[in-house]
């Protein structure tokens, strides 16, 4: 005979809370928009949208009206054990001309928006866009503001309503660029210059990927476009291009950290713009200008706490394998503690 207590069963009438606590949760997520082009949130993602749209809607009359005549056919046709042998005729000339006028049309009513839709998305912005120099590298992404003079890295700053000019390029092997709610994929190639456009024209943060097999952390390359409204923009760019906090910071454990960081080898790889002010560009590593500020570190990985990048400087190649991040030797935890007030203070 079995003691245990038997489980008391969940009313039925609590299920009912699940749909309505799902709907808040994705409430609370809005401005975090899912990675699909089925919810396009730039002019880029709508035309192409409505492209998808348009050859969905002409394969679904091909689909219906082709399996309903094989339906009908099945059906009204089928044989029987005493029928006798059917007349062979050569053909009919009247359906052979409606089954190939009538494909061509469907042929016609698809590429001829394709065609448009391509020199459109191929054309160069000249509505005075933001201009923006992409590299891919193996595996973060590097983002240059040439006109603002900012070098960040796996998160792309937009403002809402202007359009984005992105020149696309590759230091190592090919990669493919992709914003699923903002644009297409567009490659990227080693000496070789691509370009892409959008204009992102509802807030959020939009998640993006490389869409190109490119290694053995591809799938781990992924980055972040935050649209925000004209003036957030204006002040992350004034943020960005501020000097570093050096001269306001006097704690012992950031004094350290600095120390460590100009010592320790960092700098050969990692830009950091209190140090590093005439190239900040070039390096083997992501640009740590205001790392702080970020929401992510490694390419998308982690959220951006301290608890993540102890984990990150402890040791990078279990995190990331393959990664150029890579420790002259394995650092104490009191240097690590140091490398994360150092870095965390710049925001």
């Amino acid at each position: 005979m079995s003691l245990r207590t038997p489980r008391p069963r969940v009313p039925s009438r609590h299920l009912l809370w699940f749909p309505l606590l799902a709907v808040l949760v994705l409430a609370g997520c809005a401005e975090h928009y899912p990675q699909t082009t089925l919810i396009p949130r730039g002019d880029f993602a709508q035309l192409v949208d409505h492209l998808f749209r348009r050859t969905v809607f002409w394969a679904a009359i091909v689909f219906v009206l082709v399996e309903g005549a094989l339906v009908y056919a099945m059906f009204r046709f089928r044989g029987k054990p005493d029928d006798p042998e059917p007349e062979q005729v050569h053909g009919n000339t009247r359906l052979e001309v409606i089954w190939t006028i009538i494909p061509a049309f469907i042929l016609a009513m698809i590429a001829v928006p394709t065609v448009q839709t391509i020199f459109r998305t191929a054309q160069i912005p000249t509505d005075n866009p933001v201009e923006v120099e992409v590299y891919g590298h193996q595996w973060w992404w590097e983002f240059r503001y040439p006109a603002l003079g900012i070098v960040t890295a796996n998160e792309l700053h937009v403002p809402v309503g202007r359009t984005v000019d992105l020149k696309l390029n590759a230091p190592d092997v090919v990669h493919s660029f992709w914003i699923p709610a903002l644009a297409g994929k567009r490659d990227l190639i080693p000496q070789h210059v691509n370009r892409l456009w959008f204009k992102a024209e509802v807030a959020g943060d939009y998640p993006g990927q490389c869409a190109e097999f490119c290694g053995i952390q591809h799938a781990r390359m992924g980055f972040r476009v935050i649209a925000e409204d004209s003036a957030a923009f204006a002040a992350w760019a004034a943020t960005e291009t501020a000097p570093g906090p050096d001269a306001a910071v006097q704690d012992s454990g950031y004094k350290a950290g600095k120390e460590l960081f100009l010592t320790g080898g960092c700098v050969g790889c990692y830009a950091m713009a209190s140090q590093v002010t005439e190239k900040l560009t070039g390096l083997a590593g992501p640009n740590l200008s205001h790392v702080g500020s970020r929401t992510t570190i490694v390419a998308g990985l982690f959220p951006n706490t301290p608890e993540n990048l102890v984990t990150w400087l402890r040791d990078p190649q279990k995190v990331k394998e393959g990664s150029l991040m890579r420790l002259p030797r394995p650092l104490t935890e009191p240097e690590i503690a140091a490398l994360v007030a150092y870095l965390r203070a710049h925001k």
